[in-house]
Formats: structure tokens, C-alpha cells, sequence
């Protein structure tokens, strides 16, 4: 490859890669992928997140999926604090809103949310959010803290990036924006987000990119999969898939401040 890049988002402990692990890496490398953000959605998945990060030398997340938000305990804060002592924890979350599937009940999210924003801010780490059909909500509950971070697979409106780039969010892009069906709208906005302010991110083992020919037999994402999201984008802003690669490495080891690391 003549340039590396970083995922910024991938669920690595989903069932989906059970006992694949090492090959999955793997081939994320020989494509290019140096390093990979681990998506914790419960704490399960946080734990497991963390642990195949020591493994691989990678860095993950903790936190609690608004889809997950009715499972959170009373004892989430300090469940969460344990694991953030890690060195390989970089950021709080997946947390967020999400109305569109409604999982978890919308006022449970919301103070979900709002604990795990307290506790980020508490621990001085950056927030790693979702958001689906609630920009409005999310957009209040984020003010109401000092918050720093990615919204993670944006798909949403104008109105709502300028809001997101307002509160200083990082924007993070996947493979939605190759879709030509779904993602018309995503490509039209995406090259109004600063480069200094994109990320790129698979969220495999989802979002397969529908620039990848032929289809894989498994129908699945993975991290070795990231180039179609940044040629997509290197087409979009007509500029170089080498450009968009260093810039949204550049921006994932600042916002998870691993530049001195």
C-alpha cells in the first residue's frame, strides 16, 4: 500500500469474528490498516474490546450502546472507571441515542448518556457517541457538558454536522458514504467536514462498502476494507487517497490524544 491508515471504529468482538481474530488483523495490515479502535457497546463487549487490544497492540473503547442502555446498573460508573485505567481504553462509549430502533426506552438512553458524558468528563477521556434519528436530544444532552470526541457513522442532516463540528466532535465516516442508493445524501455533505475534523472507520462487521467487487462469500466487513472508504472520500473532495489517509491518521491520534503515547 502507498499509504496507512487507522479504523477508527470496529466492533472486533463481535460473534461474527469469533476465532478469526488473528487473520482478521492480518489481512487490515497487509491492506494497509495499522492500528484499529475496538468498539466496547456493554460491558461485555468493553471487556472483551480491551483484552484483544492488549493482545494486538490495538486501543478500544468502554461504555454502554443506547441499544444496551436498559441493561446499565447502578454500578456502570465504576465498571466503567476499572476498565479506563487501561492503558489500551482511549475513549468512553459507543454511547449515545438511538430513536430510530428504540431499544432501550428514549428516557433511559438519555440518562445512560448523560452518566456516561459525567464520567468522561470526570475522567478527562474523549467520547465516542452514536446517534441515529436524535440529533435534537443528543445535541441539548452534549451541551449540557464539556465534552470532546467522535460522533461516530454520521449519516445525519446538515444541521446537525454544523452542530456536532460547533461542540469541537470529530466526524467519523464509513462505508455508508460508498452506498450510491442510501448514502446520496452522505456524499454530498461529507466534503463540507474540515479534513482536520474526519475520521474514517469500517464499523465492521457491518456497513460492507458497496464499492467492493466482488461481494466477499461472508458478506461481511472487516478492517482490510477501510480503502474503499477512503478512496470514496478522496474522490469527493478531489484530492488524493494518500491526503485523506495521513490527515485522518493524523486526527485519530489527536482526539484520542495518543500523539504522546
Amino acid at each position: 500500500m502507498p499509504y496507512t491508515l487507522v479504523d477508527a471504529g470496529v466492533n472486533l468482538a463481535n460473534h461474527q469474528f469469533d476465532g478469526e481474530h488473528s487473520d482478521i488483523i492480518s489481512r487490515a495490515q497487509s491492506a494497509g490498516v495499522e492500528k484499529m479502535l475496538l468498539i466496547g457497546c456493554d460491558i461485555s463487549s468493553s471487556e472483551q474490546s480491551l483484552a484483544l487490544a492488549k493482545s494486538f497492540h490495538l486501543f478500544s473503547t468502554a461504555g454502554i450502546h443506547p441499544h444496551d442502555a436498559k441493561t446499565a446498573t447502578d454500578s456502570l460508573e465504576d465498571q466503567l472507571t476499572l476498565l479506563a485505567t487501561q492503558p489500551q481504553v482511549v475513549a468512553i462509549g459507543e454511547c449515545g441515542l438511538d430513536y430510530n430502533r428504540d431499544f432501550s426506552p428514549r428516557n433511559v438512553q438519555r440518562s445512560v448518556l448523560r452518566r456516561q458524558l459525567a464520567l468522561a468528563e470526570k475522567l478527562n477521556l474523549p467520547v465516542y457517541l452514536h446517534e441515529r434519528d436524535a440529533s435534537d436530544d443528543m445535541i441539548n444532552i452534549l451541551t449540557e457538558f464539556n465534552v470532546r470526541g467522535v460522533l461516530h457513522c454520521f449519516t445525519g442532516d446538515e444541521s446537525a454536522l454544523k452542530s456536532y463540528l460547533a461542540l469541537g466532535l470529530y466526524i467519523g465516516i464509513t462505508g455508508w458514504v460508498c452506498d450510491e442508493r442510501r448514502g446520496q445524501a452522505l456524499q454530498a455533505l461529507a466534503p463540507s467536514i474540515p479534513l482536520n475534523r474526519l475520521l474514517i472507520e469500517t464499523d465492521a462487521p457491518f456497513l460492507i462498502p458497496r464499492t467492493v467487487k466482488p461481494k466477499p462469500k461472508s458478506r461481511r466487513n472487516e478492517p482490510a476494507l477501510l480503502t474503499h472508504v477512503c478512496q470514496t472520500l478522496a474522490g469527493l473532495y478531489q484530492i488524493d487517497a494518500k491526503s485523506v489517509a495521513k490527515q485522518t491518521t493524523d486526527n485519530f491520534y489527536t482526539v484520542f490524544g495518543l500523539e504522546a503515547r
